[in-house]
């Protein structure tokens, strides 16, 4: 299966950047989104709360200097986040491609210079903090855990929002979709009680395409979890994947694979989260 994470794309633009006075030897202003105050947790007031407070001409002071490359990266990260946001405000043309009995669901719509993107829907049993840390903090560790990834290897921070990552994919069963690798920028944030992580393609110095390895496309992209109204020790979960596999493959066979690695990814996670739970159970009985 393909990688259930968070892929991404576009190129780095940053021309403008150059022109402005200090860039190079003082820290700059990086654009930021004033996500905040997000405690309903309504179906789509969330969303309308975020976007009310999101504004790509807002800034705030980096901890450390960055340099034009780093602002870029972190400008592509923002605009994932608010390009994925604008999509999930959308509630009409969604369409159900898989549903289990247990109510988890993916819907899927086509958007124009987009194509087709893809939406889970689950509730997890778990804090959104306890699936954040995971998520984010233990992000290399994927691979542990979910058999569709091979390896996440975070190639560079920037700031505390901000990141660059490989990641490589296993090939699904009968090799019908290869393996696959993407470099991603990544932006992660918290805001209220509502945890983001959202991200497309990029590009990195230090990881160009690798032989014998697709280099796959996409993004926006964009994973939001957020407490259930009736019970704020669980999690409604949402995950937003748009991807480009590149090669030529049946878009049947896409629509199958990319529908199911959502599915699964869920069901891993869970698996995960449960045997942590179960770590820790153990470590206060000691």
């Amino acid at each position: 299966m393909l990688p259930a994470t968070f892929k991404l794309c576009a190129g780095i633009s940053y021309r403008h950047m150059r022109n402005m006075t200090g860039l190079r030897k003082n820290a700059m202003v990086a654009i930021s989104h004033k996500l905040s105050g997000l405690t309903d947790p309504g179906p789509s007031s969330w969303i309308s709360q975020v976007r009310r407070r999101s504004s790509l001409l807002s800034s705030r002071i980096e901890e450390e200097p960055c340099s034009e490359v780093d602002l870029a990266y972190v400008k592509q990260g923002q605009e994932a986040l608010q390009k994925s946001i604008n999509i999930l405000s959308e509630q009409d043309g969604w369409q159900t491609e898989i549903e289990t009995a247990s109510g988890d669901k993916v819907l899927s719509k086509v958007l124009p210079d987009i194509g087709k993107v893809f939406k889970l829907e689950v509730v997890l049993d778990r804090h959104p903090d306890e699936l954040y840390s995971e998520l984010v903090d233990n992000m290399e560790q994927m691979g542990e855990w979910n058999p569709n990834v091979k390896q996440v290897k975070i190639l560079q921070k920037i700031g505390q929002e901000t990141m660059v990552t490989h990641e490589v994919s296993a090939e699904t069963p009968g090799n019908v979709v290869g393996p696959r690798d993407f470099v991603s920028v990544r932006c992660a944030k918290r805001r209220g009680s509502t945890c983001f992580l959202a991200g497309m393609s990029t590009q990195h110095a230090s990881m160009p395409e690798q032989k014998g390895v697709v280099r796959a496309e996409n993004g926006p992209t964009c994973i939001v979890m957020r407490p259930c109204g009736e019970d704020p020790d669980k999690t409604k979960f949402t995950w937003l994947l748009s991807i480009d596999l590149k090669g030529w493959i049946p878009k049947s066979i896409i629509n199958r694979v990319l529908s199911q690695t959502q599915l699964d990814f869920a069901n891993h996670l869970r698996h995960r989260m449960a045997a942590n739970g179960e770590l820790e159970a153990a470590a206060l009985t000691c």
